[in-house]
Order: structure tokens, then C-alpha cells, then sequence
């Protein structure tokens, strides 16, 4: 029975997700309530707020569920042992690309977050996580670029804060641009590409490097 209770718990919260995603996505998140939320996956607000504390943290899930799959290349990457922590950086980059480009999960739930998300007073707190994840993102790219320093795949002067600042504005640009302007290019074929151009700037550009005026 208590196995039971669990699995219909985790649909509900299934169900919840899927719900949110589908709202979100038409009516963006100002326009979106808990109610309207709850009314398409069939359950009472009581029921979301069993598993999420406000809309916040439903979107925070949601978002969650997207990255998972990219988790095991990331930790590589940031690992010291690692013997091609630029390899996995490279792996992970145009598997981002691609899986943005093919799953059409990945490519709504960024919509969102992209160009259909609004900061207003109810989502400050959504503000405030989003700001937390991208300062972690920051640490762990930085990390990662510090372990392919060691192992001499990038230059050893090279400023790996401003390097990591530099990646990572680079994804989202890209991935906000494909998003509005899916015909400007086919990223799915040009994802490797667009990763090697990045890494080439790591690499060569003396703008990057520690002490550049």
C-alpha cells in the first residue's frame, strides 16, 4: 500500500510537470496560475503545493528535469582525474545543441525560460534561483576549463573566469537566437562546429589571457 501510495504520488507529480510545461508554454508564466495548472493536470491546488512550494519551484523542476541527462559529461569534465576534461566539454556542449534541436521537451522548456519567462514581484524568488544556478554554472565551467589548463589542452595563462563567462554567454546567446530564428541555421548538423569555434577562441584568443589589457 505504501509502495502504491508512493508511485501515485510521483504521477501526480508527473502529471504536474507535464501540466506546467503545456501552460507555460501558451500562455507564458505572468499570465499562468497554480489554478490553471492544477485544472489541466486534473488535480487541487493542495495537491501542487504537496510537491512544490510556489510556482517558483515548479518551474526550478522543471528545468531540472532538462539537465539530467547531461549530468554524467558535466561531472567528468570537473573531475581532476579526467584525462580529456576538454573532450567532455566539447561532448557536452554539442549534445546541449543537439538535444535543444531534436527533443522537442528540451526545445519547449527553454522556450520558456528564453522568451516566455517573466521576472515579475510573484517570481522574484524564480529570479533569485535562476541567478544561484547560473553563478554554480559559472563555478563548474570554470572548474572544468582549470582541469584541461592542467592537462595543457588550453593555454596556461588563460583567465579561466573570464573564459568561463565568455563560454557560457556564448551557449545561451545561441541557444536564445535558435530559438527565435529556428530557420537561420540547422544546429543540430552545425552544433560541432559552433563548439570547435568556442573552443578555438579559448584556445587562441590573446583577449583571454591573464593580464590582457
Amino acid at each position: 500500500m505504501v509502495r502504491r501510495t508512493k508511485e501515485e504520488a510521483l504521477e501526480t507529480r508527473k502529471q504536474i510537470l507535464e501540466a506546467a510545461e503545456a501552460a507555460f508554454y501558451d500562455r507564458g508564466m505572468a499570465r499562468t496560475t497554480l489554478a490553471d495548472i492544477a485544472a489541466l493536470a486534473g488535480v487541487t491546488r493542495g495537491a501542487i503545493y504537496w510537491h512544490f512550494s510556489n510556482k517558483a519551484d515548479l518551474v526550478q523542476a522543471l528545468l531540472d528535469s532538462m539537465t539530467e541527462p547531461l549530468d554524467e559529461l558535466a561531472r567528468a569534465s570537473e573531475d581532476e582525474h579526467e584525462p580529456d576534461p576538454l573532450g567532455c566539454v566539447k561532448q557536452l556542449l554539442v549534445k546541449l545543441f543537439r538535444q535543444l534541436a531534436l527533443d522537442p521537451k528540451t526545445r519547449r522548456i527553454n522556450e520558456i525560460l528564453f522568451h516566455k519567462c517573466e521576472f515579475t514581484d510573484e517570481m522574484c524568488d524564480l529570479r533569485r534561483q535562476r541567478k544561484a544556478v547560473s553563478d554554480e554554472c559559472n563555478d563548474r565551467i570554470e572548474l572544468s576549463l582549470r582541469n584541461a589548463v592542467n592537462r595543457e589542452q588550453l593555454p596556461a595563462d588563460l583567465d579561466t573566469r573570464l573564459a568561463a563567462l565568455s563560454l557560457h554567454a556564448y551557449i545561451d546567446g545561441h541557444i536564445g537566437l535558435w530559438l527565435l530564428l529556428p530557420e537561420s541555421q540547422p544546429l543540430e548538423r552545425n552544433a560541432e562546429r559552433l563548439v570547435e569555434a568556442m573552443l578555438d577562441m579559448l584556445r587562441l584568443s590573446p583577449a583571454l589571457r591573464k593580464g590582457a589589457a
